[in-house]
């Protein structure tokens, strides 16, 4: 995998639109085989059919907004609840991949559009459908005690989205606004891409705020060493970085401060 642009996807958006049917198809056969009221351990509160509503609510939000190309961030998500028998839910995700797709495939990735992170582009949304649902789609798998993989192109690629918006979450997500400090950086390297080479992101902890640092091939680093620093595998690292994982379980291999990692991963948890 190339390092990435800032404020450009990084994977041809044909990807981002055949994963999402992928994912969320997965998605629909995972919460579909098992009581709808079963518990789903990773999203507190919530059961299958909580999320699998969640899911189908918010891709067809995306898809409302894409099809209108929207220039103002929306005052409401007045969109389709689903049906109230919470059995018919997975189906009706699974329903709604046809509209998606068509949605993806007709709308220009670059045409210029309100998104709340740093790419105002119509690809914000492609790339940001297809983790929401790749993340919950691991959700439901495990709730129902399947298998579950994710693809390491695509993971680094989440690691990657995850990070670069992570500074603009503020308006959902407060306690991002309070990660501040006086330089301090946290790295975070994947080293299972293959030909790609080992990849390493880092933020900064600034006086005014977070800072995503372009990522960069681990071995142009630079000879500084951030002061804390997580080593795993991309799949590992996206699940960690979407709270579904701790640095302290097996895969993490993890230098520096622990105390700085424990303040990033408790304002960064929504």
């Amino acid at each position: 995998m190339a390092t990435t642009s800032r404020a450009g996807h990084p994977l041809p958006y044909d990807i981002y639109r055949q994963a999402i049917e992928r994912e969320t198809l997965t998605f629909a056969e995972a919460a579909g085989s098992a009581d709808p009221g079963t518990a789903v351990p990773s999203c507190p509160d919530w059961s299958l059919a909580d999320l699998t509503r969640h899911v189908g609510m918010l891709q067809r939000w995306f898809g409302g907004l894409l099809t209108a190309l929207v220039q103002e961030r929306p005052t409401t998500r007045d969109v389709e609840p689903g049906p109230d028998d919470a059995r018919e839910r997975a189906a009706w995700v699974a329903a709604g991949v046809p509209a998606v797709a068509a949605v993806l495939r007709d709308t220009d990735p670059g045409a210029p559009m309100w998104a709340w992170g740093e790419d105002q582009h119509a690809r914000f949304w492609a790339r940001r459908m297809l983790f929401e649902t790749l993340v919950h789609r691991v959700d439901a798998e495990r709730a129902v005690g399947q298998e579950t993989g994710i693809d390491p192109v695509l993971a680094a690629d989440g690691v990657d989205e995850f990070l670069v918006n992570l500074p603009y979450a503020g308006g959902f997500a407060p306690a991002v606004t309070q990660l501040r400090g006086t330089g301090e950086t946290i790295a975070f390297r994947c080293a299972d891409l293959g030909d790609a080479g080992d990849v390493e992101w880092r933020v900064r902890l600034d006086p005014d705020g977070l800072r995503s640092l372009p990522p960069t091939a681990a071995d142009d680093a630079g000879t500084s060493e951030p002061h804390a620093a997580v080593s795993a595998s991309a799949a590992d690292l996206l699940l960690l970085l979407y709270g579904r994982q701790s640095y302290e379980e097996p895969g993490y291999e993890v230098t520096g401060d622990a105390a700085l990692l424990d303040r990033w991963f408790a304002h960064t948890a929504f």
